[in-house]
């Protein structure tokens, strides 16, 4: 059973960057997809990034497109977002998640494991 724990978050002015880890202590992370998705108070978790098993295929929300990049490196068992140009918007919680079902991959339902979040605050 995975066990993932993100890391990283914090405060950080606009145009600032952030590298956020999420440590799956369970499960080799090069055996399962994996995502980040963030929530915003009043919003629901909306997916920004996932990577397949293999890397193989990436996808990004638009609202992220060329700032931020999801990589993986299997012998650290971590999956990593690099968030760039941040702007207030991008305040939020951030989530990793893994192993989706067979569903719709953007909808947070479709993920079998959570970590407990990590707060990202972009101050103006």
């Amino acid at each position: 059973q995975a066990q993932l724990r993100e890391s990283g978050g914090g405060l950080v002015q606009v145009g600032g960057s952030l590298r956020l880890s999420c440590t799956d202590s369970g499960r080799p992370v090069s055996g399962y997809a994996m995502a980040w998705f963030r929530q915003s108070p009043g919003k629901g978790r909306e997916r920004i990034a996932a990577m397949s098993y293999n890397g193989a295929y990436v996808y990004y929300a638009d609202s992220v497109k060329g700032r931020f990049t999801i990589s993986k490196d299997n012998a650290k068992n971590t999956l990593y977002l690099q968030m760039n140009s941040l702007k207030p918007e991008d305040t939020a919680v951030y989530y990793c998640a893994s192993d989706p079902d067979s569903g719709d991959s953007s909808k947070p339902e479709t993920y079998r494991s959570w970590g407990q979040g990590t707060q990202v605050i972009v101050s103006s």
